[in-house]
């Protein structure tokens, strides 16, 4: 299973990345579930590649899942797809259509007007993105206890949080990331996701998916929070 770019860290593989796990993936006939949602969410420079695309035997052994609910903002209408062997493809409908509603013919039509339509909306939403990206990496770098890498892509942080482990703020001493989470929401009223939910204990999930005031306020809540 491969998400690139990545959540929670907004990470991108490079193309040699790709290359040698292809590489393994031919040698050992492993099958990929390549999620390339974030595909379009790519931010200084970066570049996505596909694993798809590195050659026809690793194409054989990969499954594209992509959807609009990201680029597109499309996040109620549920439409997602997949690309891969015609047989793949086949088996997956046959499962998928006894097991699952489908969706309405509306949003199929927007789901192809989007794709197939300008794509200057993508273009100011990315551009929009740099922008509160920076902003949240530059503010959460000024906090105590919060190791915030730069993300290429998405549109999440994944600070590290375990500097602040053992140390008391007002009358809470910080036991895990999990317990910070929940102090957080309790204490200064904001929402993160703990990095445990994705195998990373010591990190927070910040995602930037809303308007640069609203980042302003929690950010401002959190700090408010740490300086007391």
């Amino acid at each position: 299973m491969l998400n690139s770019p990545n959540n929670p860290s907004g990470a991108v593989y490079r193309r040699a990345e790709l290359e040698s796990l292809a590489k393994v993936c031919v040698e050992k006939n492993l099958f990929v579930l390549s999620d390339e949602i974030y595909e379009k969410l790519i931010y200084d420079g970066q570049e996505h590649v596909s694993i798809a695309s590195l050659g026809p035997e690793i194409k054989r052994l990969t499954v594209l899942v992509n959807g609009m609910s990201k680029a597109y903002a499309m996040t109620g209408w549920r439409m997602g797809y997949a690309a891969a062997e015609p047989d793949i493809i086949k088996a997956m409908a046959s499962l998928q259509g006894h097991s699952t509603s489908n969706p309405t013919s509306i949003v199929q039509k927007a789901s192809v007007a989007a794709l197939d339509g300008p794509q200057e909306a993508v273009v100011k939403m990315i551009r929009e993105y740099n922008q509160r990206r920076d902003y949240v990496v530059n503010r959460l770098n000024g906090l105590r206890g919060f190791v915030t890498p730069v993300p290429p892509g998405a549109f999440y942080v994944f600070p590290n949080v375990s500097g602040l482990y053992g140390q008391r703020v007002g009358d809470t001493t910080i036991r895990d990331g999990d317990h910070l989470a929940e102090v957080l929401l309790n204490q200064a009223k904001v929402a993160v996701v703990p990095g445990s939910a994705f195998g990373a204990p010591d990190n927070l999930r910040f995602s930037y998916a809303t308007s640069l005031e609203r980042i302003k306020e929690g950010l401002d809540r959190i700090e408010g929070w740490l300086n007391r």
